[in-house]
């Protein structure tokens, strides 16, 4: 037997060593805290990252540092217009002080809890200080969405939990929405309001082409009177030309042309159907009567 132990004297103090080292060491990562606990009680929080030691009978907790979100179920919540909105956000939260955590809350799950009584009332306040078009509205200098939520974020941060060992870093909404029974008349005032705005369109529509037409009809006048002005003159140009032209031919040969006129006069005087009643002496028989003497 003592030979035995002679044997693996060494191998049984390595393991010794081992154990206690497992037993007494820890590391600590960069995104977490430990808190060394002793039957349960906390003592003390190592934040820093690294190797540290703790004696075989405390207790090494580790607790994550980062961000955590939560996700509240999406809840109904009135405006200060009497309003519904159905309300879906998140927060943005982590653990301080590991130590008071363990001591107030104890895990992440009742953290949320809390966090879900606090956020919830918190959000009730504020939607119910302001109205519908300061939540939602296409208008951006109407909407005060972010200051309210920044403001929410700070008093939430505020409202006790920080002696739980928690802080909030962010409180925002995900989406809004309108509960189901409300849906069918907003959208029935949206209509309303888009039809509101087509008639509007319409009507001015209308009138522009009203304007248009009434321009185009004015402008028409105006090139007919022109042109018919334009027309008129050259017409008197060519009865002048007519004249001259006539007064010309009559000044050269008069018997010439006082045949010719007297012939002109006939094909619009008499046709098969005419029957004239003219004295012997009538200018108009002289050329049928006399012929070419009748002419002078």
């Amino acid at each position: 037997m003592i030979e035995f132990y002679r044997r693996h004297s060494t191998v049984i103090g390595v393991a010794i060593f081992l154990v206690l080292a497992w037993l007494t060491l820890f590391t600590v990562r960069e995104t977490e805290s430990v808190l060394v606990t002793q039957f349960g009680r906390p003592l003390y929080v190592v934040a820093e990252a690294g190797m540290h030691m703790k004696w075989p009978f405390q207790t090494a907790t580790r607790f994550d540092r980062r961000l955590r979100i939560y996700n509240p179920r999406p809840s109904e919540f009135l405006t200060r217009d009497k309003k519904n909105l159905v309300v879906e956000s998140y927060v943005a939260w982590k653990i301080e002080n590991p130590k008071r955590f363990v001591e107030t809350v104890g895990d992440p799950v009742a953290a949320e809890m809390r966090l879900h009584d606090i956020v919830w009332s918190g959000l009730a306040a504020a939607l119910g200080n302001h109205d519908l078009e300061s939540i939602v509205s296409t208008n951006l200098q109407t909407v005060k969405t972010n200051l309210l939520l920044d403001q929410l974020s700070t008093e939430t941060d505020k409202a006790g939990l920080q002696q739980y060992g928690i802080a909030v870093l962010d409180v925002r909404i995900k989406r809004l929405n309108l509960p189901e029974q409300n849906k069918q008349s907003v959208y029935a005032r949206m209509r309303a309001e888009r039809e509101r705005i087509a008639r509007q369109y319409r009507a001015e529509g209308e009138e522009q082409a009203l304007s248009i037409r009434a321009d185009a009809d004015r402008q028409k006048e105006e090139i007919l009177s022109v042109a018919y002005k334009q027309a008129e003159e050259v017409k008197g140009q060519g009865d002048a030309e007519a004249t001259r032209v006539y007064s010309q031919a009559y000044s050269r040969n008069p018997r010439f042309y006082k045949l010719l006129r007297t012939l002109e006069s006939y094909k619009k005087i008499f046709d098969d159907k005419t029957t004239a009643i003219l004295s012997s002496d009538s200018e108009l028989l002289k050329i049928l009567m006399q012929g070419e003497a009748g002419a002078k």
